[in-house]
């Protein structure tokens, strides 16, 4: 019988010794390492090389979503699934576009955690299909219809946010593009205020959505 190596990545510890304790109800789940923050998720991520890792979507020190593209770069073989308390979470399917396999919700029942990721894991083709069929639907339709069109963008603005989507600082963009690390920063703020964005992990989500990305 195969086991799985499973690194669960939450903030809150009781979170964890409850997901643990779902886990643990089937012999084929075999917890290798616990994280409080994205940055040690990835550490243990690259120690441990778990088949799966179950991360809790907002971190301290290192975001969920740029946690995803970190592992999908470095660690393509571990499936990582998203941890959110609600479904109704926007930068869900941007986890999904960045590698990450799927999401369980806080409040599922322990048993269909244990279907969901033994189809996961498992490689059920039907089982996965409708998984990201389903996925594909719900947040399709939660898309926000006054989402700033990426046509307001001048040729620059789009090329710098296509360099943040990919997690370049802004020193490395500078170099990249051989100009003032001060003027990427002036650029980063621009496309702040033009797409009424607070961050960069949500510039990073609006140029996934709007296919803006580094080919």
């Amino acid at each position: 019988m195969k086991q799985y190596r499973v690194v669960i990545a939450d903030d809150h510890p009781l979170a964890r010794a409850g997901i643990r304790s779902v886990l643990e109800s089937d012999e084929v789940f075999f917890i290798v390492g616990e994280a409080a923050d994205g940055q040690e998720a990835l550490k243990l991520c690259g120690e441990l090389q778990p088949h799966l890792l179950l991360l809790d979507i907002n971190m301290p020190r290192l975001n969920g979503l740029e946690v995803v593209r970190k592992i999908r770069m470095a660690y393509p073989r571990i499936h990582v699934v998203m941890l959110t308390v609600s479904d109704d979470v926007k930068d869900l399917f941007t986890a999904i576009q960045f590698g990450a396999q799927g999401y369980l919700l806080k409040n599922m029942e322990p048993d269909d955690w244990i279907q969901y990721l033994h189809a996961l894991l498992g490689e059920d083709v039907e089982v996965s299909r409708e998984i990201a069929n389903r996925l594909l639907y719900r947040f399709r339709t939660k898309k926000t219809s006054n989402e700033p069109d990426p046509g307001s963008l001048t040729p620059r603005e789009r090329e710098i946010l296509s360099w943040v989507a990919a997690g370049e600082t802004n020193k490395q963009i500078a170099n990249r593009l051989m100009i003032a690390e001060n003027t990427v920063k002036n650029h980063i703020k621009n496309l702040l205020e033009k797409l009424h964005l607070d961050n960069r992990v949500q510039l990073a989500a609006y140029a996934v959505r709007h296919g803006l990305t580094v080919e």
